[in-house]
């Protein structure tokens, strides 16, 4: 399961930037709002009430006094001729009746009444006129006093507009330096973390090289115990050999001293019929020493007589080289000189070119020793590192190698005692066997001691019956198996 928990480092500066966050939307909320222009206050609807007395009656039009005088009753068109036929199914056409002729007005009467009416007309226009006047000087009025009032207003307004903006300003700078003091807390607080942080990478740093050194110590140790059982090892090993050797060597005495007599009597006969036969064997034996003693001086004079030609040879070619070497060197005299005033004029040049060269090689050589010291070191500590490692590994190997030819040699001992048939009459004595074996499981060879010989039969019989032995396959393993001593006691 995973742990969400976090350290209170980073929560105090999550919770650092949430805080500053918020403060710098408001900041900002409260500059929009103080730096956008204010809203147009709506404009004032004027209702001006007029009664219907109040409103210039329409201006009468005069009558169109012409010079023509009603003829209809006189003048009488003419006849109108029809050219074309008519047509029956054309629908008629209604006409109008003919207005009934107006009644005569009387000209100079209608003359004085429209001039009376024009005369009324007028007085009532300036009436009207002098009304409109005072109720257009009252509408000044009211209009002065409401743009006064909208200009005081306004003044209003812009001062609470600029007491606003102040107020932002102040605001602003109040958040600037909240900001500014956040940040340097952040600063601060980040600051610390890091070097928390650092301090807790250093403490992990030295666990893990305290935890390796103690690794590498109890290794050390470790190491050290082996090394020294393996000298204990060694030592009851020796000890055990020095008191098999002397049990061995008694043994073998006494049973050399038995042989020795068994022999005795057996060379007794044996002697006479041995004599007679050497004696004969001596003589052939002669006869074929002085033909070989011949050919050997034979061989020795044709040697001889060669080293003789090759010093004549080898004298003759040393003269013959002393003349030539004499010859070449002068030879070689003239013309190293002439050689030698050619070289001087081209030695100049050549110095010339090859000190450029020599700074130019010393400089990519010292860069180049350069990388080839960082890369022999690199690769001296690898090498190193893999001796190390192999040393590990080869001890580790050897070590399981030792644990399986141990395995082994128990098996190889069981597997004898299975195939032993203890000799009757016989209970309490004891065999040792030294057993060799080959790389394929035989036996290579078998010593049993023992001062039963009808024991040591047996245990040698079970030795070479139990064969072959399962070899380990490692060849360490293996080549430790090939050698083991046992012990078997008759119960």
């Amino acid at each position: 399961m995973k742990d969400f928990k976090q350290p209170q480092s980073k929560e105090k500066a999550i919770a650092l930037g949430f805080t500053l966050g918020v403060h710098v939307v408001a900041i900002v909320g409260l500059l929009f709002l103080g730096m956008s222009k204010p809203p147009e206050p709506p404009k004032r609807l004027k209702t001006v009430l007029i009664k219907p007395e109040d409103l210039p009656p329409p201006e009468p039009k005069p009558l169109e006094q012409t010079e023509s005088t009603e003829t209809t009753d006189t003048q009488i068109a003419p006849d109108i001729q029809q050219t074309a036929e008519p047509v029956v199914t054309a629908p008629k056409i209604p006409t109008e009746a003919q207005p009934q002729s107006p009644p005569k007005i009387d000209q100079r009467k209608a003359a004085e009444d429209a001039k009376a009416a024009a005369k009324e007309m007028a007085e009532a226009t300036a009436a009207l006129l002098a009304a409109q006047a005072v109720k257009d000087k009252a509408v000044e009025m009211a209009q002065a006093k409401a743009e006064a009032n909208e200009k005081a207003k306004q003044a209003k307004e812009a001062t609470e507009s600029k007491r606003k903006l102040e107020a932002a300003e102040k605001a602003r700078t109040e958040a600037n330096e909240k900001a500014r003091q956040a940040k340097t807390a952040a600063e601060k607080s980040k600051a610390e973390a890091e070097a928390r942080a650092a301090a807790t990478e250093k403490a992990k740093a030295e666990m893990a090289e305290k935890v390796r050194q103690a690794k590498a110590d109890t290794k050390a140790k470790q190491l050290a115990a082996e090394k020294a059982d393996a000298a204990a090892k060694a030592k009851q090993d020796a000890a055990e050999k020095a008191h098999q050797a002397k049990a061995d060597a008694a043994a073998k005495a006494k049973q050399d001293a038995a042989e020795k007599a068994r022999q005795a009597k057996a060379d007794a006969a044996a002697k006479a019929k041995q004599d007679a036969a050497e004696k004969a064997h001596q003589a052939k034996a002669d006869a074929a020493a002085k033909a070989k003693q011949d050919a050997a001086e034979k061989a020795r004079q044709a040697k001889a007589d060669t080293a003789a030609k090759a010093k004549q040879d080898a004298a003759e070619k040393a003269r013959q080289a002393k003349a030539d070497t004499a010859a070449k060197a002068k030879q070689d005299a003239a013309e190293k000189a002439h050689q030698a005033k050619a070289d001087a004029a081209a030695k100049a040049k050549q110095e010339a070119n090859e000190k450029a060269k020599a700074d130019a090689d010393a400089k990519a050589k010292a860069a180049s020793d350069k990388r080839k010291a960082d890369l022999a070191r690199e690769l001296e500590e690898e090498k190193a590192s893999s001796a190390q490692k192999a040393k590990e590994g080869a001890a580790t190997k050897k070590a399981d190698a030792k644990k399986v030819a141990s395995t082994a040699k128990r098996d190889f001992e069981g597997k004898i005692r299975g195939a032993w048939r203890m000799p009757l009459d016989s209970s309490g004595q004891k065999a040792t066997a030294r057993v060799t074996l080959t790389d394929s499981g035989g036996v290579a060879s078998v010593i049993v001691t023992a001062s039963d010989p009808d024991v040591k039969a047996s245990v040698e019989q079970a030795v070479r019956s139990a064969a072959p032995y399962p070899m380990p396959s490692d060849p360490d393993a293996r080549r430790e198996a090939k050698s083991f001593t046992s012990t078997f006691i008759v119960k």
